[in-house]
């Protein structure tokens, strides 16, 4: 498929994220980076990395000697029911969990620069598609990473966490800028200090459930703690902490359990400590440990103060399927705990089964919402699964005042306008001069205020991030608010890196005229060790030498490059 055929298959909320793969954008020293890494990775972890990683590159449509296009990977992945899509660094967590879900791998755009080839600070192409997709081609791997996010869309997200993802991605823009001023850095790491400080005293949902994935899908090993292998996309894509992570006497290795949420991580640095899991059948059996905690599953009272406390977009979903999409920001309870009513302040969606009810938008809904939970008095089923004609023997009846009465001593009185069914449930009772009030007296509803709409249910069984109708209500608009800036680069050193491709590609030493050509780039270009190293592959034997012996001067006098450039010189 195209990339334009992939984008329209996606939902519309998803596309703003989506940007185009314009392949003559990477830079003939891009190309140069790609070859370096993906050489030097696949000789590193050719023993070290599951089994399965070689095969995964090939499959995937991953080579060792040039950038992949989403085109190549997207022919293959579609063998495996998989797609992929590019996109601009780092996305909003719920949004990538939303792609993985849908079978979709969210592949960086930019490559690395030349100074980051070790680790880089920001998601790239290198980490994307040679770190994650490989294992696409396990089921078992396959299948635990489209659940991963399907949990990981339903997590309680706060605001303070879409504060931290915004700090993030604006640090990991500017430490792969060649343009920022270290005080730019440094400004940008102190706020996301301030902000992963209070994220780590009271860490959400969302925020637990993204350490599982980066302490599994990104830097994860199997096997046992004495004897592994290397899987996490972190890793695989590293040429620095592909290797570091080996030394056990600086990187502990702990059994995987779910205390790994416990564990909080810097995304710009090593990391002190990995878990290891024995099998993708143990990745699942984590995750739905951890999901058995979250509100989604468990519901009713406890669930809603959690997702008044994020102070961000939640829904909750009753059991007659109704759902409410808001900012929450009350829940009365009876005296055992139940939840009786529920409130939002702000725009507010209805909807049944992730669709919104037609006149039930925000628009409508845009000062809050607010109605009862519970069974009502001498009714032996919830309200929604009464017929019409039942409704009537009860009282209930269009055109007609209406008193419902909950057991929780909770009334509504008012002219039932209309019932909104579906699916032969009532969903929605609307009525025109209505009041609502508890046991104490306390008016939820008066007539001045207009219509009043109830939704129908008597218990709250799922509270999760998000709205349910995610194609009428959107959580991310505008799309992030920073941009990666990209380098200006000189053209005639990217000229001398396609020159010197072309040769390798010709696949002979050089003769004399390019040997001419060659001295002259390295006279021009006497600190460009990336470009030394792709002249090896083609100069003779003086010029190879004379070059080594350049490479040797480079590593001494840069220290911070030593390990590259070693590396180099090995072959």
């Amino acid at each position: 498929m195209t990339q334009e055929e992939i984008l329209d298959s996606l939902p519309s909320h998803l596309r703003p994220f989506v940007k185009t793969q314009r392949y003559e954008d990477y830079t003939p020293r891009d190309q140069a980076v790609w070859r370096f890494v993906m050489k030097h990775l696949t000789r590193q972890l050719a023993d070290t990395a599951h089994p399965v990683y070689l095969e995964g590159l090939r499959r995937t449509g991953i080579a060792l000697d040039h950038i992949p296009s989403i085109e190549e990977m997207n022919d293959c992945l579609a063998e495996l029911g998989w797609r992929a899509v590019v996109v601009d660094g780092f996305i909003p967590p719920a949004i990538f969990m939303e792609f993985q879900a849908l079978r979709v791998l969210v592949i960086a755009l930019d490559m690395r620069s030349v100074d980051h080839i070790f680790y880089t600070p920001a998601p790239d192409i290198v980490h994307e598609s040679a770190g994650h997709a490989p294992f696409i081609i396990d089921i078992d791997y396959a299948e635990f990473l489209q659940r991963f996010g399907e949990v990981g869309m339903k997590a309680i997200a706060t605001r303070e966490d879409l504060e931290q993802y915004e700090a993030i991605r604006k640090l990991s823009i500017l430490k792969e800028c060649p343009d920022s001023t270290p005080d730019s850095i440094a400004a940008a790491e102190a706020e996301l200090e301030r902000l992963a400080v209070a994220d780590n005293a009271s860490p959400s949902e969302a925020a637990l459930l993204t350490r599982l994935h980066w302490w599994t899908v990104e830097y994860g090993l199997v096997g046992d703690p004495e004897e592994y292998r290397i899987f996490g996309a972190g890793l695989l894509s590293s040429l620095g902490e592909s290797t570091h992570c080996l030394d056990d006497a600086r990187v502990r290795k702990l059994p995987l359990t779910v205390d790994a949420v416990l564990t909080p991580y810097d995304i710009t640095r090593e990391q002190p400590q990995l878990f290891v899991t024995k099998s993708c059948k143990h990745l699942s059996q984590v995750l739905e440990e951890f999901a058995e905690s979250m509100c989604y599953r468990k519901g009713g009272a406890a669930s809603l103060r959690t997702a008044i406390a994020a102070g961000s977009i939640c829904t909750a979903r009753y059991d007659s399927g109704m759902q409410v999409s808001g900012q929450f920001c009350e829940v009365l309870c009876d005296a055992v705990g139940n939840a009786t009513y529920l409130r939002t302040s702000g725009p507010t969606q209805l909807a049944f089964k992730d669709t919104e009810i037609y006149g039930h938008g925000v628009d409508y809904h845009a000062e809050g919402f607010g109605s009862p939970i519970g069974h009502l008095k001498d009714f032996s089923r919830c309200l929604s699964e009464y017929t019409i004609d039942e409704l009537k023997a009860h009282a209930i009846e269009i055109g007609k005042r209406v008193r419902l009465e909950y057991l929780s001593g909770i009334t509504v009185d008012g002219v039932l306008k209309t019932v909104f069914r579906q699916d032969n449930r009532n969903l929605v009772l609307s009525f025109e001069d209505c009041r609502v009030s508890d046991l104490s007296g306390r008016v939820l509803f008066d007539p001045a205020w207009g219509s009043y709409d109830l939704a129908v249910g008597s218990a709250v069984t799922s509270v999760y991030g998000g709205v349910a109708d995610r194609e009428k209500l959107q959580l991310y608009k505008p799309t992030p608010r920073t941009e990666t800036i990209r380098a200006v680069h000189n053209t005639q050193l990217m000229d001398c890196y396609t020159l010197v491709a072309r040769l390798a590609a010709a696949g002979a030493a050089a003769g004399d005229d390019a040997r001419d050509t060659l001295l002259a780039i390295l006279e021009q270009h006497p600190d460009e060790w990336l470009l030394l190293s792709e002249m090896l592959a083609v100069a003779d034997a003086p010029l190879h030498e004379r070059i080594r012996t350049q490479l040797r001067n480079l590593g001494t006098r840069r220290p911070e490059i030593a390990g590259l450039i070693d590396l180099a010189l090995a072959g």
